[in-house]
């Protein structure tokens, strides 16, 4: 998972021979693209990045190591999940099951031999993701005009502030930027007056500090102000499950807590 290719470059590795070293198969949860671009600075282009669910293990789409580009006019494939693997239907469709168009972001479903039957014994649970013949992931992405896969969200992580749609992923992406910020996870938790407001869970590098009003000004100057965070924690871990998915549901009950 990105955890652990972020901790392996962390470390100094300029030492080891990586000639031998062919591919890294990577995917479970979002790889910022901050980090991804140091992950191939100092491993080369080695990086192949692979989207499923266990519902459909374990491809649903693949960028290849040939489509990591940090140069060049296709530099933007290096924040998508590439192209659909080879058997497989993806559409993107809004909350009625209608496909939405290039470029605009809903549900990303999926059809194919690899999709399971079913939940065992949740006939309930089957009836909700499998409709039609079709997978709702409950992933909110995109898809361009070339048919790479953007993700944008999980359906159940994206905020609604003011009745705007904010996407967690972007917000990341923005506070991740900051040279003195390791990892960051970013939650909508309740507000009375906005419905939900976003607040971010900053884990800084060893040795760094930094002042609330200064992350702020800083996503300021890269954010449009209803998607900008409220609050900012500073925290010495993020909880994460086995597979090194960050909880954000322990964060959300941590702050509501």
């Amino acid at each position: 998972v990105p955890t652990m290719i972020k901790m392996l470059i962390d470390e100094d590795i300029s030492h080891f021979d990586l000639e031998s070293l062919r591919s890294i198969i990577y995917g479970g949860s979002a790889f910022h693209e901050t980090d991804l671009r140091a992950a191939l600075e100092k491993l080369g282009p080695v990086l192949v990045q692979l989207y499923g669910q266990g519902e459909s293990p374990m491809t649903i789409s693949y960028l290849r190591a040939k489509e990591h580009l940090v140069t060049g006019d296709q530099t933007v494939h290096l924040r998508s999940a590439g192209i659909v693997r080879t058997g497989l239907e993806i559409k993107v469709v809004d909350d009625q099951g209608r496909p939405v168009p290039a470029g605009s972001p809903g549900e990303i479903i999926v059809r194919g031999p690899t999709v399971m039957k079913g939940y065992w014994n949740r006939p309930e649970a089957t009836a909700e993701t499998i409709r039609a013949g079709w997978l709702h992931t409950g992933d909110v992405g995109y898809l361009d005009q070339r048919g790479f896969l953007y993700l944008v969200d999980r359906k159940k992580d994206m905020i609604i502030s003011g009745g705007s749609n904010i996407y967690s992923r972007e917000v990341e992406e923005v506070v991740i930027k900051h040279p003195a910020v390791s990892e960051v996870a970013v939650v909508g938790v309740p507000d009375r007056l906005w419905g939900e407001k976003v607040v971010a869970f900053v884990l800084l590098h060893p040795g760094q500090s930094l002042a609330e009003d200064e992350i702020t000004a800083f996503c300021d100057r890269h954010l449009a102000g209803y998607k900008k965070p409220r609050k900012f924690i500073f925290v010495d871990a993020l909880p994460k499950n086995p597979y090194g998915k960050i909880l954000k549901s322990e964060l959300r009950n941590r702050y509501l807590g």
